[in-house]
Order: C-alpha cells, then structure tokens, then sequence
C-alpha cells in the first residue's frame, strides 16, 4: 500500500511514508509542538519527494486524531485534510491511544499474542488520557473507552503493560504497580502498522471528516477554576 501517516498529539512531530511493501518505509521524528505548524507539511513534503510518490497516487492519508495537544490535533487534521482535498484521496483518523499500545507492544511483547495494555499520555493540568487495549492473534480490540484521569485514578484489571509518556512526571502517583511501565509515545511508523486492517474494515473517511478526537471539552480555566482545582489537591 501507498500510506502517507503523521502524528502531532505530543510534543514530538512524527511522519513517515510507505511506498509498497511495508519495509519500503521513510519517516521523520522531530520536535512538534509549537513547531509543528511549520514543520509538519515540510517533512511530508520531503518524505514524499524522497519515495518518489505523488499526493494523488496515496491509498490514503493517516493520522493520529487523538486524544493529545489541543493544537497538534488540530494541525493534523487541517494538514490530512487539506492534503485529500487536494489528491481526491480519503483519510484514516486513527486513536493516539491505540498507536500508544502499539508502538509499545514492537517494542516490548512482539512475539505475544495475546497482550493487554493500559494507553496513557499526558493531558496536562494534572491528568491523564487513557485507553484499554488487548491484542489477540494480530488484531486489537478496545477494552476501555477512552477517559480523562488523575493519577491516582489509572485503575485496570488484567493488564501485562501500562504504556505512554506519563512515567517521568506522574509515576509516584499511579497506583498500578506489580506491571512493567513502558516508556511509549504515537508514531507514524506504528500508525502505518495499523492501517492495513483498519483501511480492510473500512475505517476510511472523505476528507471533511478528518476530525480530532477530543476527551477534554475545555482547555482554558477560569482563575476561580484553578484555584479551586489547587485546593483539592
């Protein structure tokens, strides 16, 4: 297949294209952000020229809809957009969370199958996004709906793994411990593993539903909102 595939929901930008088989693949991790907005489309456009691929000759556009960065997310899904209008082609909006499980089960747990792990990336503002996911002879189902937590509220059952970006900041407060942590952010090589079966199951979409998933509906608190929030803590 002919992918193009980004992320932008943390602070690290990822691209990558795939051109034919899947070991044919280019890809770029860089600083994201507030970068992103003027490097996400000089990457593709980099990757691109490098496979030798026109916009138009894509199987579809993929990218990491969310939960993440309020500002990444809405950079993706302008840029994966944009790009389909452009080329007539459909787009893939695929979890951040699930390319989070992903990205850790290559890493840690790739001769498995049977697999469950606990999503998590930092929402900031003191939370976390979460996700369950267990993976069953190649394929992914979701076990927990997607949330906004505290720390202390990452409870799951029957789980090998917790997986994400949140160690270094909220490790002492995660109350789950007898499971390996494993240190896991989005990439576009992980959303391009992904694809194939999702595009099979068609999970493609027409350009105008390239649309972030968000789990927090508000961003900016009020000075009575924070000072409440830092007295309940």
């Amino acid at each position: 297949m002919k992918l193009l595939a980004f992320d932008t929901s943390t602070e690290i930008m990822s691209v990558a294209v795939q051109c034919g088989a899947p070991d044919a693949l280019r890809q770029h991790n860089g600083p994201g952000g507030a970068q992103t907005s003027t490097q996400l489309i000089p990457a593709i456009e980099r990757l691109m020229r490098e496979a030798g691929l026109a916009y138009a000759e894509l199987d579809a556009i993929v990218f990491g809809r969310g939960p993440g960065s309020f500002t990444g997310l809405r950079t993706a899904c302008s840029v994966a957009q944009g790009l389909a209008f452009g080329a007539d082609v459909k787009v893939l909006p695929i979890d951040t969370l699930l390319c989070v499980a992903e990205v850790a089960r290559l890493q840690f747990a790739p001769q498995r199958e049977h697999w469950q792990v606990l999503a998590l990336l930092d929402a900031r503002m003191d939370e976390l996004y979460a996700a369950g996911y267990a993976f069953e002879r190649g394929t992914w189902r979701q076990t927990r709906d997607h949330c906004l937590l505290r720390p202390e509220e990452a409870h799951a059952e029957q789980i090998d793994a917790l997986a994400g970006n949140v160690f270094a900041t909220y490790g002492a407060r995660l109350p789950i411990s007898a499971v390996p942590r494993l240190e896991a952010r989005p990439e576009a090589a992980a959303l391009l593993r992904l694809a194939p079966a999702l595009l099979a199951a068609g999970a493609a979409l027409p350009a105008d539903q390239a649309l972030p998933l968000y789990i927090r509906d508000q961003v900016a608190q009020t000075t009575l909102q924070r000072a409440a929030q830092k007295a309940a803590l």
